[in-house]
């Protein structure tokens, strides 16, 4: 599963064989950027999703709600890299191309990943067991943020201008695919071992898991192409020496407009998608299974619409899209987190619960509405030049500031305010920022095509 330092320059230099059509290359790099895609967000998400155990088994005994953001707090702390590791990505991706760019992000998550498995608890270490999660999390998160911008911007690079918002669409859909595969395997451990078991070995295994996918996902990219757009790039000697610098001189309006466009995605990611089961279980009294069951139902709801949002956007535009969007977020996710208030959960069996399941369905497809639009979005408001690096450092700044510090706000803001509706007030806000940054760019109408 290694990757070599001289991929960084092979990778970028190697040409499609002339006996393998278009059609086989699209299908070669679809293919690709989905198990790519899925296994890195497999390997991220089992932390959150595992959030409750760890902070039993990596801190120090207290209450539940300060062990809990103790955790989240890592999980935090893990997305300060991802900034700096959209410039380093960036960089590489737009200089020496994206192929071997995402092999290598792939091969690290899997990595680090891997090596959680083995840390050592509190009750051995003492304060090093979460000295050294924090380090292999924070390998993880500069991982993550080669993985989306690139992963997407290769698929866009390859797909026809007419059919870009369904193709770009199988890598968030991966992303959704991974969680979902991390919120089932959860569910199982939970709903299979005790406490003391999932303490003592039991959230280990996925992490165990890593190795596997990673050699997969590494082997399968190895095997593909470079873009057209690139390689375009390389034939005419036209690849940037220094990418991010050109970004600031040249795409800075662009860059703010894509930092906000990514707010509500970001916040809506991990709130919805990653942070729900804890929310469900330690603010309104579900149960763990039935809070990972709600999860698996708004993933699955997310992921059964988001490849009919990226068509919508290939017939209506990008930009109508993210703007309907924002708007039902604005308008619906505080009653939303009312109704869920409200709500006195007496068992699965019960219709409590099957209104807890309508709304986060409600919710998971409004998630993807944004999501299955959003990279497509990115990608058509950046040139070639500067496309990964545009896409990297605009999406993992948003997701850094606001997106992986979003479950810890909520937990803190709604032990302060004593209100379960915290998470609903920071998602509004988030919603109205990218509506308004949306509104301000020209990218994003039906039939857009990237920029060279």
């Amino acid at each position: 599963m290694s990757v070599s330092s001289t991929d960084l320059g092979a990778g970028a230099r190697s040409h499609p064989q002339t006996d393998v059509s278009k059609d086989e290359l699209l299908r070669r790099a679809a293919f690709a950027s989905f198990i790519g895609t899925f296994v890195e967000w497999f390997d991220y998400a089992v932390y959150g999703f595992l959030a409750a155990v760890i902070a039993v088994v990596f801190f120090p005994a207290t209450d539940a709600r300060s062990g809990l953001m103790a955790a989240y707090a890592v999980f935090a702390l893990s997305f300060i890299i991802r900034p700096i590791g959209g410039v380093i990505w960036g960089h590489f991706g737009d200089k020496f191309g994206r192929k071997a760019t995402l092999s290598l992000s792939i091969f690290i998550m899997s990595a680090a990943t891997f090596v959680i498995a083995f840390l050592p608890s509190y009750e051995t270490a003492g304060m090093l067991a979460p000295i050294l999660l924090l380090l292999t999390r924070m390998v993880q998160g500069f991982a993550a943020s080669g993985e989306f911008a690139g992963a997407a911007s290769f698929l866009a690079e390859y797909a026809p201008d007419n059919r870009r918002g369904f193709f770009t669409s199988l890598v968030p859909a991966g992303e959704a695919a991974g969680l979902l595969a991390a919120s089932l395997f959860v569910a199982l451990l939970y709903a299979l071992l005790s406490d003391a078991q999932l303490q003592s070995w039991g959230w280990r295994l996925p992490f165990l898991m890593a190795f596997p996918l990673g050699f997969v996902g590494v082997f399968i990219r190895r095997r593909l192409e470079e873009t057209p757009h690139f390689q375009a790039l390389e034939q005419e000697n036209h690849v940037p020496t220094t990418p991010v610098k050109e970004l600031f001189k040249n795409n800075f309006p662009q860059l703010m407009m894509a930092f906000g466009g990514t707010l509500l995605n970001a916040v809506g990611f991990y709130l919805i998608l990653i942070y729900m089961p804890t929310y469900l279980a330690g603010e309104l009294g579900v149960g763990k299974e039935a809070a990972f069951l709600c999860s698996t139902v708004t993933l699955v709801a997310y992921l059964g619409s988001i490849f009919i949002m990226g068509a919508l956007s290939d017939k209506l535009g990008r930009k109508v899209i993210l703007l309907l969007c924002s708007v039902l977020f604005v308008v619906l996710t505080v009653p939303l987190f009312m109704v869920l208030s409200s709500i006195t959960y007496t068992g699965m069996a019960s219709t409590s619960y099957l209104m807890i399941l309508m709304v986060l369905a409600l919710f998971g497809v409004m998630m993807a509405m944004n999501g299955g639009t959003l990279a497509t979005f990115l990608c058509e408001l950046f040139p070639t030049r500067v496309r990964f690096s545009g896409f990297a450092l605009s999406y993992n700044s948003a997701n850094a500031f606001f997106g992986g510090t979003a479950p810890l706000i909520a937990t803190w803001v709604g032990g302060i305010i004593g209100s379960a509706l915290a998470p609903a007030y920071f998602l509004t806000g988030a919603a109205i920022i990218t509506f308004l940054s949306i509104m301000m760019a020209r990218a994003g109408g039906a039939g857009s095509k990237l920029e060279e």
